[in-house]
């Protein structure tokens, strides 16, 4: 994922709400939201070059979503491991907190920047992998933005996506209106542009919440919601080059009960 809101409520009735993009170039081969076939307790969408998921959830109460750290001067070790392959791992490990923290000491650093953000619905995790080190945290309750930074960082498109989940939250039109908001392809105004060091085009190009491009753009646009009763709403829609839609998924899952 490239661009990731959410509403972490804890003993509420609705425990985590949640929208995202994928943005990713349209070659690389994907399939759809659905039940892994050599995994079926996973459901999510997949990366059929590496393996890997960039969100998905686990039947017995788990989620995860990865995306990556924008920045060119983040040294990246010699055949890095795919990003991809930590949402798995997140989902599949026996406790996630201990995991968490091994990752969080030097194994994250044999991928490249990312952010994964994991949880089982009532504490939820954000681990970063940047530059300047690595860092784990609780991730508090409430509206939150995840984008190629860190958690809430202030760029355009993460402020844009945060707001269009809470109007969608307020005014009862969930999940339409907070899709509606990652669905916008206009470009930040240059003096709101963040500096990652891809110069002004690139920046330009990537700080609309969806990216329309014919090599390069949003793949997918997922929602989640994860009710307090167990039950699970997750769903997608796919784009091809341009922003054309390709077709849309939704499935209903109950998590497996202790």
């Amino acid at each position: 994922m490239c661009l990731i809101a959410f509403d972490h409520r804890p003993g509420s009735a609705f425990p985590l709400r949640l929208v995202a993009n994928r943005d990713e170039f349209h070659a690389r081969p994907a399939a759809p939201l659905g039940i892994w076939p050599d995994a079926s307790e996973i459901v999510g969408g997949r990366d059929l070059e590496a393996g890997g998921s960039w969100l998905a959830v686990h039947r017995r109460g788990r989620v995860a979503a990865i995306t990556n750290v924008r920045d060119p001067r983040l040294t990246v070790p010699p055949g890095a491991a795919s990003r991809g392959a930590l949402v798995r791992e997140a989902l599949e490990c026996n406790d996630l907190a201990t995991w968490l923290q091994r990752l969080a000491g030097t194994a994250a650093e044999c991928y490249p920047g990312f952010n994964l953000l994991t949880g089982d619905g009532e504490r939820l995790w954000h681990l970063h992998r940047g530059r300047d080190g690595v860092w784990l945290n609780e991730v508090p309750p409430g509206l939150h933005g995840l984008s190629n930074a860190s958690l809430d960082s202030p760029w355009p498109k993460l402020i844009a996506a945060r707001q269009g989940l809470a109007a969608s939250l307020r005014h009862g039109r969930w999940p339409e209106e907070a899709l509606s908001a990652l669905g916008d392809p206009h470009p930040a105004d240059d003096d709101e542009l963040p500096e990652t060091g891809v110069g002004l085009e690139a920046e330009r190009r990537l700080s609309s919440p969806f990216i329309v491009g014919q090599e390069y753009g949003t793949r997918a646009s997922t929602w989640l919601t994860w009710r307090a009763d167990g039950g699970i709403e997750i769903g997608e829609r796919r784009f091809g080059p341009q922003g054309v839609r390709l077709g849309e998924s939704v499935l209903q899952l109950s998590l497996n009960q202790p």
